[in-house]
């Protein structure tokens, strides 16, 4: 199967959406002949998005992976009510509904469902990394250290006493740069 290079956008932006297109339905249907349907569909798309687990969720019941199956249910039922003939829905109504699940497809396929870790996992790992050395590696590092700073004195005092060769070439000084000037 073929994989579709995307950008993914993170999933907190995905909520928002939600949430604001979710409100935006609420908000339309006040001006609907019969606004029932449209309000029904745009709380739903709210409580979708307050029950995932995210950083805008409200109430973090339902996991990404879930919520990524239960954000295609909701774009499928919004595309059923935009064009079932048994509930009487005005055309405007109908163009919306469709619109918003046009708008939540586009959302979904945009966004990166993976989990991330929590901020006490993150923590706790990090703690782990920088667990405190045991006796063997603390005196490795001693050693290390005595060993480079051994080399280091003897290198200094033997050029201490040196005197310049001929042979040696002299450092240059270091090239500058001289910026262009403008005609």
């Amino acid at each position: 199967m073929v994989e579709i290079e995307r950008a993914r956008r993170p999933f907190w932006v995905h909520q928002l959406v939600e949430y604001a297109v979710g409100i935006g339905l609420i908000g339309a249907s006040v001006q609907m002949p019969n606004p029932t349907v449209a309000a029904l569909l745009g709380l739903l798309v709210i409580v979708n998005a307050a029950v995932a687990k995210g950083a805008a969720g409200a109430f973090r019941l339902v996991g990404r992976r879930l919520h990524r199956v239960l954000d295609l249910v909701v774009v499928g039922t919004l595309a059923v009510f935009a064009v079932q003939p048994w509930v009487s829905i005005d055309n405007t109504s109908r163009l919306l509904i469709g619109g918003v699940a046009f708008i939540l497809l586009f959302v979904w396929f945009y966004t990166d469902y993976s989990e991330r870790a929590t901020w006490s996992e993150r923590r706790a790992a990090k703690r782990a990394g920088s667990a405190p050395a045991d006796s063997t590696e603390i005196g490795r590092r001693a050693g290390r250290a005595v060993g480079g700073a051994a080399v280091s004195v003897k290198r200094w005092t033997g050029s201490l006493g040196a005197e310049p060769d001929d042979d040696t070439p002299t450092p240059s000084p270091p090239a500058t740069w001289d910026p262009p000037t403008r005609p």
